[in-house]
């Protein structure tokens, strides 16, 4: 019941979704509003690799933040890392690849800076805070939110989360989660890099 072992991963979630899709977003955005982005695809870099060069920043950002929290946790918060810790790692790749692509997914859709923050405000922020069981747990939510609450990744991030580093448990035990977070991610990412390259076209 103590406090730290719900908000941790909790906020892991949260940090992740937030840095890499709300900031891949505004980044690719802000090259459109400057015009750079047509110089970029003038040259003979080829689109796909530019996506590349503008998210793995970001990929490396939150891996500090992965390696950050789970230490403080640990040593600061006295959290237990009960789980294997590479399945942590694992988990939060496939997680963090997910919020890249829906990043580059806002980016196709926000023409301005501020339209693509706003966006992640709306489509991020909101939905972590309420309907992740970040705060709220789900099962207590009325049934509508818990069909909308399904939509939501940083649902199944978070129950892994939980599962691996509180619980320690196998992870035999997360592959509902895994499944469904593999499966967004895919998803997002064909329909995002689809989206980019016919917008690019």
């Amino acid at each position: 019941m103590r406090s730290a072992y719900n908000f941790v991963p909790a906020i892991l979630g949260m940090l992740l979704m937030l840095v890499c899709a709300m900031m891949t977003s505004i980044s690719i955005v802000r090259e459109k509003e400057r015009g750079t982005m047509e110089v970029l695809l003038v040259s003979p870099v080829r689109p796909l690799m530019i996506i590349i060069a503008k998210v793995v920043p970001y990929l490396v950002l939150a891996f500090a933040i992965l390696t950050t929290i789970l230490i403080m946790a640990r040593y600061v918060l006295d959290v237990p890392l009960a789980g294997s810790i590479v399945w942590i790692y694992v988990v939060s790749t496939i997680y963090i690849i997910l919020a890249l692509s829906l990043g580059l997914l806002i980016s196709t859709i926000a023409t301005t800076q501020l339209m693509a923050l706003l966006l992640s405000a709306m489509v991020l922020l909101m939905p972590i805070v309420m309907l992740s069981g970040m705060l709220f747990p789900v099962e207590s939510m009325p049934e509508v939110l818990q069909w909308i609450a399904a939509l939501v990744p940083p649902k199944y991030y978070i129950q892994a989360m939980r599962k691996l580093m509180i619980m320690g448990v196998d992870i035999s035990n997360v592959v509902r989660e895994i499944s469904i977070l593999s499966a967004m991610a895919l998803s997002l990412m064909i329909v995002a890099l689809a989206k980019f390259k016919k917008r690019l076209c």
